[in-house]
């Protein structure tokens, strides 16, 4: 089995390294890594990102968020969690066997006296708590199953950053399923390093054969870094792959209070109507109808700036507008 482990914690890059090593190298082998994400998001294929983030701390603590290709539910990565992935031929793992590959992780854990079980579809507990998610994408018959694992994480971010406030959603999107968790650390004997835990990991992932470390090439990096852009790092991916949905956001300004509802597609706005006891100078009508088609992205509060928002709701101003409808 081929090891590899990414150059750093860029999200962007160690999705797009999952996709390149499952589409492009040799399919003959079988491939396990480890990798890091710093302070991310990673929402599953089919979710709507809008509906699983709490957009206002993504924004404010800079964290970013990311689809991969497999589904299954939202969840954040710092640097005190651990990715492991595997690709394998399907019939290594028929009927969505999630078991056969949280295996060593149990195993790892095992050596420092810590006891996990693997319950429900694709979770490993301890004492009940959910530490990890599992998920799993099959194509041509090829298998990538990718998990994370909770060693050290800020469990505070994870509940913040995941929490989605003053809103409603009506969407066909899979949502995510909360869980009580907890970090491996809260239960071990003596706090795990991560380079510890790293080593029992592929020590025990050595049960299927030797890893063989394999070092990415120019030309690997090359590619990586192309889908990166092309791919991970973009809004039209991130968020504007979500399916359709309708959402309902209200806040009170000093100028009254405001209601929004809104049609959105591929991350944009399809249509939006507003309510509320606020006052303005033009119809209403107007600004709905300028507004169709923006995407709800960062720079939304630039694209309102030209529509005069002020004329329509008087002492309201583009930015809060903005930040009204991105939550």
């Amino acid at each position: 089995m081929i090891y590899l482990e990414p150059p750093g914690t860029d999200p962007y890059f160690n999705l797009a390294l999952e996709e390149y090593v499952f589409e492009q190298m040799d399919r003959s082998r079988a491939y396990f890594m480890l990798w890091q994400n710093s302070n991310t998001i990673v929402v599953g294929k089919y979710q709507n990102t809008a509906e699983e983030i709490n957009q206002a701390f993504v924004d404010a603590h800079g964290i970013r968020v990311v689809r991969r290709l497999s589904g299954g539910g939202a969840v954040y990565h710092d640097t005190g969690n651990l990715n492991f992935t595997f690709i394998v031929d399907q019939d290594t793992a028929p009927g969505l066997n999630f078991k056969i590959f949280v295996r060593p992780v149990v195993e790892a854990l095992a050596r420092f006296g810590v006891h996990a079980e693997f319950t429900g579809r694709n979770d490993l507990t301890i004492g009940g708590m959910k530490f990890s998610g599992n998920s799993q994408y099959a194509k041509h018959g090829r298998l990538l199953h990718h998990g994370c694992i909770m060693l050290d994480s800020n469990l505070t971010d994870v509940a913040d950053a995941l929490r989605v406030k003053q809103a409603k959603f009506d969407s066909k999107a899979v949502k995510s399923v909360r869980s009580r968790v907890t970090t491996i650390n809260t239960h071990a004997p003596t706090p795990i390093a991560m380079e510890d835990f790293k080593s029992a990991l592929r020590a025990c992932a050595m049960a299927g054969g030797a890893l063989e470390p394999y070092t990415l090439t120019t030309e690997d990096m090359l590619a990586v870094q192309k889908l990166r852009d092309g791919k991970y790092a973009t809004w039209a991916w991130n968020y504007g792959f979500s399916p359709p949905y309708d959402m309902r956001r209200e806040a009170r300004f000093p100028a009254g209070l405001v209601t929004a509802h809104l049609r959105v597609k591929q991350g944009c706005i399809q249509a939006v109507r507003f309510y509320g006891d606020f006052f303005g100078s033009g119809p209403l009508e107007e600004l709905e109808a300028a507004m169709a088609g923006l995407p709800l992205d960062a720079q939304l509060a630039e694209a309102l700036a030209p529509l005069h928002v002020e004329h329509y709701m008087s002492g309201i101003t583009a930015e809060e507008l903005a930040r009204l409808l991105r939550g």
